[in-house]
């Protein structure tokens, strides 16, 4: 049975714990496996990598992943982070709606 999450791939998330608190970003990937996804330039590492015939090697900045509990969508409209609630338009499609302003957070 797949697990159903409040974030999307593409989605702006704003990080509500840890070390990079206050941080938004969009989410380029997530790990359904280990309920964790990563955000674009939060929770940066360096890792030393190799010279290799493709890259030059030297320590390089990535994002790591963060915990999905860590995050909550962020409402442009209300610019701070928000809960989604989930209602059917008349045309059958089902979107998540902002719960403060009632704004479509799906496009």
């Amino acid at each position: 049975m797949e697990k159903h999450y409040h974030v999307k791939k593409n989605d702006l998330v704003m990080v509500t714990s840890g070390k990079d608190k206050g941080k938004s970003g969009k989410v380029l990937r997530i790990i359904k496996k280990k309920d964790r996804l990563i955000v674009e330039k939060v929770n940066m590492v360096k890792r030393h990598v190799k010279p290799s015939q493709k890259s030059k090697g030297g320590i390089m900045e990535k994002e790591s992943p963060i915990h999905l509990s860590n995050v909550m969508l962020y409402c442009e409209k209300c610019s701070k982070p928000v809960r989604a609630g989930k209602r059917t338009l008349e045309d059958g499609k089902k979107v998540r709606f902002c719960k403060k302003c009632e704004e479509v957070l799906d496009k």
